[in-house]
């Protein structure tokens, strides 16, 4: 009951009727932001909402070891955890530990043949069979789109979806459509992108491509717990359904 409790709390519904369905197999999702918004806690809250419902998670950083990434994920579940007032969080923590694993790369040595080898080895071993794999860190700028699309072949073949953080800056400007770049460029081969935009002392989570994106922003990350939180307006909509 209590996970199920979590997951319909997840104000990440919001996003979808399940916030990682929204993403087909083969499927890319985005959260773009200028550094140090939030970007690794809105994939961690993903992530976690993931392996509430008992689906596997592989998270690629690209940027941190892993001790640092285990940390976001100690610290959002715990915050969670204070938030919704969990009396069995060691316990629940527990449970659903077994369903992440953390790979780490160096940025100038991760490749898609070395990711693919890698990921069958953990599959083949029955170690893992992740439905949503997280990669954070990859510089867009730089990436090709050939490696994209051999990414996207690799998820459906593995029966996952794709999330990534996406790092904007101040000066570059979006496309007609209001896509930030780098991923104007690739942007067709993107599902959902969401964008976490600065508003005084609030950050909003707007939806640039799918999900939500008929709608205005009604989700707010909070900069003191790195939480997503429904707006008054959010909340209101959800109580009267």
């Amino acid at each position: 009951m209590l996970r199920k409790d979590l997951i319909y709390r997840n104000p990440l519904r919001v996003m979808g009727d399940r916030s990682d369905d929204i993403l087909p197999e083969g499927g890319f999702g985005a959260v773009l932001a200028r550094a140090g918004l939030g970007k690794t806690a809105l994939l961690v809250q993903l992530a976690l909402d993931s392996l509430l419902q008992n689906k596997h998670v592989l998270h690629i950083s690209l940027d941190d070891p892993v001790k640092k990434v285990c940390l976001w994920y100690e610290e959002v579940f715990k915050n969670i955890s204070i938030q919704y007032d969990v009396k069995q969080m060691n316990e629940l923590w527990e449970s659903i530990l077994p369903g992440r694993l953390i790979m780490t790369f160096n940025v100038d040595s991760f490749s898609v043949p070395k990711l693919d080898e890698r990921l069958t080895d953990l599959t083949e071993q029955n170690i893992i069979h992740p439905k949503m794999m997280l990669i954070d860190g990859l510089p867009f700028a730089e990436t090709d789109r050939k490696t994209l699309e051999d990414l996207k072949a690799l998820a459906k073949s593995h029966g996952m979806h794709v999330w990534f953080t996406v790092t904007t800056h101040r000066h570059e400007a979006s496309d007609g459509n209001g896509m930030p770049h780098p991923l104007s460029d690739v942007e067709d081969l993107f599902e959902v992108a969401f964008q976490l935009q600065p508003d005084g002392k609030q950050i909003h989570v707007a939806a640039l491509k799918g999900g939500m994106a008929s709608a205005a922003p009604t989700l707010l990350l909070d900069p003191s717990t790195m939480l997503i939180n429904e707006t008054d307006d959010a909340q209101k909509s959800s109580n009267s359904k």
